[in-house]
């Protein structure tokens, strides 16, 4: 019996890979992909195979190659990571630790702030009809969903207020455009409502860059000016 080389060893584990994709380069992209601590870049395993390798080829040849299996290989914020299969929910529930529940009012303030960002708190609390608590932003930005972005030009400065990365990972997308829209919500049996005339669910926007209406955020944080020393009075 003839001894086996690595390469033959490799041919074993891709057998049939994509015209043009090397299977070298899918297992450095999988080797990549499964030491990662955090979703990686794209442009980080590019940099990392044979040159000229299409790497967007080699991730769907990777991504076919765990398909049905337990781990899945997924897209989220333009970002590659390895999760468990969607289906297998429930033979990990009783494994993974609890996640946190949101409030109703901080469920609604992450999804007013996902469709309308950038959104000022004020403009958060027109939409829902309510006030917001300042514990519920406190809460999305401490679960890393929600950012401070600028500062609205307007009277007052008001901060503006959006998603980040840690969101789109969270709930699996792989940009903020994937968001449902109001048929897919309806479909979904999601929203059974009207809404008022001439409104819709606006098409999401999380480009970082700021908008012309917005300004920078200070150097001092909000928190920092509110618990900055006051100066003394004078006499």
């Amino acid at each position: 019996m003839s001894r086996m080389t690595g390469a033959d060893n490799v041919a074993q584990l891709f057998p049939a890979a994509a015209p043009g994709v090397s299977p070298q380069d899918v297992r450095i992209a999988e080797a990549l992909v499964f030491a990662s601590a955090e979703p990686i870049e794209e442009s980080a395993i590019a940099r990392r195979l044979s040159d000229g390798a299409d790497v967007g080829a080699v991730m769907d040849e990777l991504r076919r190659l765990y398909d049905g299996r337990g781990v899945m290989l997924a897209r989220v914020a333009k970002r590659w990571m390895f999760r468990t299969a969607d289906d297998l929910a429930w033979a990990l529930a009783t494994e993974r630790d609890e996640k946190r529940k949101l409030s109703r009012a901080a469920l609604e303030t992450l999804a007013i702030v996902a469709y309308h960002q950038p959104v000022t708190r004020a403009e958060i609390e027109a939409i829902r009809g309510v006030a917001v608590s300042k514990g519920a932003l406190d809460v999305l930005m401490e679960a890393g969903w929600a950012r401070m972005r600028g500062r609205r030009k307007a009277p007052g400065r008001p901060i503006t207020y959006g998603t980040t990365p840690g969101f789109l990972v969270e709930f699996g997308l792989d940009a903020i455009a994937d968001l449902p829209g109001l048929d897919e919500l309806k479909g979904a049996g999601l929203f059974d409502g009207k809404l008022p005339a001439g409104y819709d669910l606006p098409q999401p926007d999380d480009a970082p860059g700021l908008r012309a209406d917005e300004d920078p955020l200070d150097d001092a944080s909000p928190l920092a000016e509110a618990w900055a020393p006051v100066a003394p009075e004078e006499s």
